[in-house]
């Protein structure tokens, strides 16, 4: 027997089949159930999320021989049924409308609307693609659908609604089909591959369904493609290398080098992916959702998953990288792709959209930053701080000397994370009191306070065992990250005087009902 594409083989013959788009399927079977059926049906979204494959099901339901009339449950044993599955049935009249634009084979079509059906309970007609008839098309459509014989349903598909006339629309049910979300892919395509017994790796699955788009015809296409590359199977390499991929650690490596502001080494990251000959414009999309996970650790680090691959890294990023930055970097990448294309030449214009974030990052300074060690690539450059012994001599309830003396230990991530958002209270003996404010209570595990014991003990090589004791604060602390924020404070509120006391302001304010933003 001749190979079936997964697409066809797997293409649902009934409504608890579908994948998704359940707000239509209930809509489509509950007018079914209670005998509720309008003349023509509108189904709309972009290519590959069901628009045919309902409507040949809502075909099946009309015309089912089992039972005494429509159903939401067509047998799919009938000879209608059958029919219809294999695209014979005379009574559905499928129509692709991209190749039938002309007034003229319209009205060939609709020629024989007012006979009944042949076969069937109702005559179908099933026009793709809709929007690309003729104006004049649209007309002779237009009357058939004012005065419909009641033995006959239109069920129109199209990727671009915005082009049907006003007259159309409003002579239909539409029902919007939606993209199909990344998981729901993966779920259907590990269902797929465990019937056809074909061994997978769940990341190259992830690959196969970002390529996708939120289409699963397409994703079933790749899967295809996918199959064939890797003899077989499908691993993460193989699907990487078929699609042209970039490994995501090259991803977080560039935006690493770009959170230590070092633009000697973005521009040698930048030339090291040039190497792979990738797509910019897709790069930038990369960015985009690098940066999009960043800003959720900001605000809800248990979003993260610490397990992934690079979910230590986020965690840390989000850390060093001011939640204003992070906004900044996201619509400098977001604006830069969709320039990308009259920049004289990919790479170029990539590089001007990595450059011109740090340009305009505020208070254009190093930062001290390096990458988690958790993710397997190789260290990003970053500007490096040597190490100060302090004496113990020195310690006391400064939180800028215990942010010293926790940036000296030589933690790495989020141990030194935990050290950092805190400040010392006390000394008392070999106990250290140290206070983290609640915001960052996330931080605190029992093994990362050992880590910064031992650290505690090797750096003033104490006679006895040093403990540390953090205790959640109510209170805002002024730790060694925000004091340097409340001490711009005075010169920001001068600033802001300066500004709203100039006299053209208070002119535009005072005759143009003008306001201060920002």
């Amino acid at each position: 027997m001749a190979y079936q594409v997964l697409a066809r083989k797997w293409r649902p013959r009934n409504f608890p089949e579908m994948v998704g788009q359940a707000h239509v399927l209930r809509a489509l079977s509950n007018a079914l159930e209670n005998d509720r059926l309008h003349h023509a049906y509108l189904f709309t979204g972009t290519r590959g999320v069901g628009k045919t494959t309902i409507a040949r099901i809502f075909a099946k339901s009309l015309n089912c021989e089992n039972g005494d009339g429509v159903t939401a449950y067509p047998c799919g044993e009938c000879a209608a049924c059958r029919e219809i599955d294999e695209g014979r049935f005379v009574d559905l009249i499928e129509v692709d409308a991209a190749s039938r634009t002309k007034v003229e084979d319209t009205r060939d079509l609709l020629d024989n609307v007012q006979y009944a059906p042949t076969r069937g309970r109702y005559k179908v007609y099933l026009i793709d693609e809709v929007h690309m008839l003729s104006s004049h098309s649209f007309n002779a459509l237009l009357k058939t659908l004012e005065e419909p014989p009641p033995h006959v349903k239109f069920l129109l598909a199209t990727t671009d609604p915005q082009k049907l006339p006003p007259t159309i629309l409003s002579r239909c049910l539409q029902f919007n089909l939606k993209r199909l979300p990344l998981e729901q892919i993966i779920a259907h395509l590990t269902k797929i591959l465990e019937s056809e017994g074909i061994s997978y790796e769940i990341p190259a699955l992830r690959l196969l369904a970002v390529g996708a788009d939120g289409s699963l015809r397409d994703a079933l296409s790749l899967l295809d493609q996918a199959i064939a590359y890797g003899a077989g199977k499908v691993s993460k390499d193989d699907v990487s290398s078929m699609l042209g991929s970039l490994d995501q650690n090259s991803v977080l490596n560039l935006v690493q080098v770009l959170a230590a502001n070092d633009a000697p080494g973005v521009l040698q990251q930048v030339a090291k992916l040039a190497e792979q000959n990738p797509d910019f414009f897709a790069l930038l999309g990369d960015i985009l959702s690098l940066l999009q996970r960043i800003a959720l650790a900001q605000v809800v680090p248990s979003s993260i998953d610490i397990n992934e691959a690079d979910g230590e890294a986020i965690l840390q990023l989000a850390e060093h990288v001011s939640h204003e930055d992070v906004q900044l970097f996201y619509q400098i990448a977001l604006v830069g792709r969709r320039d990308l294309p009259l920049a004289p030449e990919p790479r170029g214009g990539f590089e001007m959209v990595m450059l011109r974030m740090l340009a305009f990052r505020p208070n254009n300074v190093a930062v001290s930053y390096s990458p988690a060690p958790a993710v397997s690539c190789s260290p990003a450059p970053a500007v490096a701080s040597t190490p100060n012994v302090v004496p113990a001599s020195v310690v006391s309830t400064s939180s800028d000397e215990w942010g010293t003396i926790a940036s000296s230990l030589g933690l790495t991530a989020l141990v030194k994370q935990l050290a950092i958002k805190c400040s010392l209270k006390q000394r008392d003996g070999d106990v250290w009191h140290l206070s983290l404010p609640p915001e960052h209570g996330f931080l605190l595990k029992e093994a990362r306070k050992k880590q910064i014991e031992l650290a505690l003990q090797k750096q003033f090589g104490a006679s006895q065992k040093l403990r540390i004791r953090v205790e959640h604060s109510d209170a805002k602390v002024e730790t060694a990250v925000v004091k340097p924020h409340l001490e711009n404070e005075p010169q920001q509120k001068s600033a802001d005087n300066q500004i709203e006391n100039e006299p053209f302001v208070v002119y535009m304010k005072e005759n143009c009902d003008a306001k201060v933003i920002g």
